[in-house]
């Protein structure tokens, strides 16, 4: 992509960035076109970024299941990666030791590789009981913390609960759902580009 007027020519460099996650990463119950993924990719390309949005998530996908297949689902040449497991984990009531320790491993198999991450933070059903949620919602900050990696606490901040935004099964964002969660990812997202064109610099 060219820089044209107004863009910044830093923009103009094209970045591959992978979304590497579970079912609300793949866009379960969504077109191709309505997934997450393709949805940054557009509003990124829309403010004149060079921008290839890989969707790398698996329905059904826990963080352990993560951890597994990082090393092929983020192929060489990655620039970026946004992190996003944990719904699963939580909804099947996975011991958070657990979760933390697999995506411990993510962020310390991609840092070792140089690449810069964006972990999507999850929260824990309430009816689990406050020793599980607040044992599983600290991972997150936790984690983001330890690795000195960017931080959006919570994937589905703005669309969990809204009946409007969510398919039938009450956990799969519809397609206006993906819009929000774009729109107020964005802003992390573009930090997240400015490490990878800095990083691409050095």
């Amino acid at each position: 992509m060219m820089a044209g007027p107004g863009m910044p020519a830093a923009a103009a460099q094209s970045i591959k960035l992978v979304a590497l996650g579970d079912s609300l990463t793949a866009g379960l119950g969504l077109p191709v076109q309505d997934a997450f993924p393709a949805k940054l990719a557009r509003a990124l390309q829309a403010k004149g970024f060079g921008v290839d949005v890989v969707n790398a998530g698996v329905s059904g996908d826990t963080a352990s299941d993560g951890l597994n297949r990082v090393d092929w689902s983020v192929p060489n040449g990655t620039d970026a990666v946004i992190v996003e497991f944990g719904a699963n984990d939580a909804l099947r009531g996975v011991d958070p030791k657990i979760t933390r320790k697999a995506l411990d491993g993510i962020l310390t198999k991609l840092q070792s590789r140089g690449i810069p991450v964006l972990l999507a933070g999850m929260e824990a059903p309430r009816n689990l009981g406050p020793d599980y949620f607040h044992a599983f919602d600290s991972i997150y900050p936790d984690l983001a913390s330890a690795h000195g990696v960017l931080l959006y606490p919570f994937f589905l901040d703005g669309v969990a609960t809204e009946a409007r935004l969510n398919q039938g099964d009450g956990i799969h964002p519809t397609a206006a759902g993906v819009d929000i969660i774009v729109d107020r990812m964005l802003p992390k997202v573009e930090e997240l580009l400015a490490q990878a064109r800095s990083k691409n610099r050095s």
